[in-house]
């Protein structure tokens, strides 16, 4: 298994609207909101593309959660990586919770949440990986960067 990420910044969605048609990536955009960069691509990515998120004490994973499955009924996710240092596998739990239709209860050390509903649940199941600023983790695989590569419009890093 392998994943790409792409570090792009918003100037540059032209180019990555080009290469998101021909590369397999989650996109993270680096200077603005990633959720509205991709909103922007919607008319213009015909496979699906990723999304690479970063958390904070202003933006947790219930919001990420939401913007994932809204964002999931414009164009299709395939996968999510949070990233949000040591705690990343807990901000990703809730996160792969909220993105069903079912009551959620969730109590992990980032967060407690009983009976809540985030629908519609996106249309297709999507991944939720979690990143600690060095590993991508879904479940027991674990990748870790294997190469880099600057682009004249972003940054390509390889996880394997």
């Amino acid at each position: 298994m392998a994943l790409a990420r792409l570090l792009a910044p918003l100037a540059q969605l032209d180019d990555v609207a080009g290469y998101v048609s021909d590369h397999s990536v989650v996109f993270g955009c680096s200077d603005a909101d990633t959720v509205i960069a991709v909103a922007a691509l919607r008319d213009r990515v015909e496979r699906p593309l990723g999304l690479w998120l970063v958390l904070s004490e202003d933006y947790s994973a219930q919001l990420a959660a939401r913007d994932v499955a809204t964002l999931s009924w414009l164009l299709q996710i395939g996968q999510v990586v949070i990233e949000q240092g040591l705690d990343a596998s807990a901000h990703a739990d809730v996160v792969r919770a909220l993105l069903t239709n079912d009551e959620v209860n969730v109590a992990n050390d980032v967060a407690t949440i009983r009976g809540a509903y985030n629908r519609p649940a996106p249309p297709t199941s999507i991944d939720v990986w979690s990143f600690n600023g060095s590993e991508l983790r879904l479940g027991e695989t674990v990748l870790t960067a294997s190469s880099n590569e600057s682009l004249a419009f972003g940054e390509r890093t390889d996880f394997e």
